[in-house]
Parts: C-alpha cells; structure tokens; sequence
C-alpha cells in the first residue's frame, strides 16, 4: 500500500493521521521530493479519469494562465501538465494492490480498509 502526495497538504495529513491511526503499514511518496512518474500517471488517470485526477480547486490551478488552463483541457494536455507541476494532482492518491483511490475521507478509508 502506497500514498501518494505532498505532505504539508491537509488531506494528506488527514490520511496519514487515519492509516497511523488505524495501524495501518503504508509507504508515502511524496511528489515534491520524487516527482511523479509518467507512467503511473497514466495509470492512475486510465482508472480515476484524467478529469478526476486534474485538481482544478487549488491555488495552484488558481495561479495558472488561461493558456495553461486551456491546455489541460484534453488527457494528453492535462498530464503533461500534472507531471509538471504536481500539486495539480488530486491529493491524496491510496494505491492499495494497484488500484488507485483518490482524496480522502474517513468512511472511504474505512470501507477500504476496514
């Protein structure tokens, strides 16, 4: 089991805090020191949707042009642009047997993980 994002965003946090909690073994891969690789990328957005994945209520998405904006707009764009700038990835991202699992709330952990 993996956990993917950066670790001061409060929803990580709060995953953390849950799988600590719970006694829950989870590796963290944190975007800001690792980077996102382009492959899992693809991954994830072949099983959430790109849409899903493409975090469009941050700062960050905030602060991007409208040309940056408008380049998002189909998968190929909206990858690219994730890759470069991670904290456009929804966050958190569970992977848990290679299925992916985006954001976080207690009842989804719960019925994920009991």
């Amino acid at each position: 089991m993996t956990l993917y994002g950066i670790p001061n965003c409060t929803s990580v946090k709060k995953a953390r805090a849950w799988l600590a909690e719970h006694q829950h073994d989870v590796a963290f891969h944190d975007f800001k020191k690792h980077g996102v690789d382009a492959d899992w990328l693809a991954r994830v957005a072949a099983q959430t949707g790109w849409q899903a994945l493409l975090n469009t209520r941050g700062t960050t998405w905030r602060k991007l042009s409208d040309t940056e904006k408008a380049g998002a707009s189909d998968k190929t764009g909206a990858l690219a642009l994730m890759q470069a700038q991670s904290s456009l990835i929804k966050r958190p991202v569970l992977e848990i047997g290679g299925t992916y699992h985006l954001g976080f709330s207690e009842l989804q952990y719960q019925d994920l993980l009991g």
